[in-house]
């Protein structure tokens, strides 16, 4: 077995890794959704269940990511291989931000909003 052929396979590896970790996490957040109605009725669980599903699909998206880049790069590293990557990698990258939008409700880069209640005050200047 030579170095061309382990790489195809990890990478294979890390692509059924990356799926089954969008598949195991869509099953938890539903499950975890499905015991919070079941436990209190008139809970608002869609928020919290789609934050969890959001979640597990950017994990899974890193991993898929992942193993384009072993894939790609270590297996058949030539020009037109490289730019399909390129383009996946944009592809993928647009719909980690665009989650990470979903998710959070502001930009990576935007600081979080707090509601002023979190850690110690400090007294104003008067």
């Amino acid at each position: 077995m030579d170095i061309a052929e382990v790489m195809d396979t990890v990478g294979s590896v890390i692509d059924v890794v990356g799926v089954a970790v969008i598949v195991v996490g869509a099953l938890v957040s539903s499950w975890i959704a499905y015991d919070t109605r079941r436990r209190t009725p008139r809970a608002p669980i869609y928020v919290a269940y789609r934050r969890n599903l959001g979640r597990s699909i950017l994990l899974g998206l890193e991993f898929l990511v992942a193993a384009d880049i072993i894939k790609t790069v270590a297996v058949t590293p030539t020009f037109t291989s490289v730019g399909v990557l390129a383009i996946i990698v944009l592809i993928r990258t647009f719909l980690s931000w665009s989650l990470q939008l979903e998710i959070d409700g502001r930009w990576p880069w935007q600081k979080p909003v707090s509601d002023g209640s979190a850690g110690p005050r400090t007294p104003q200047p008067s």
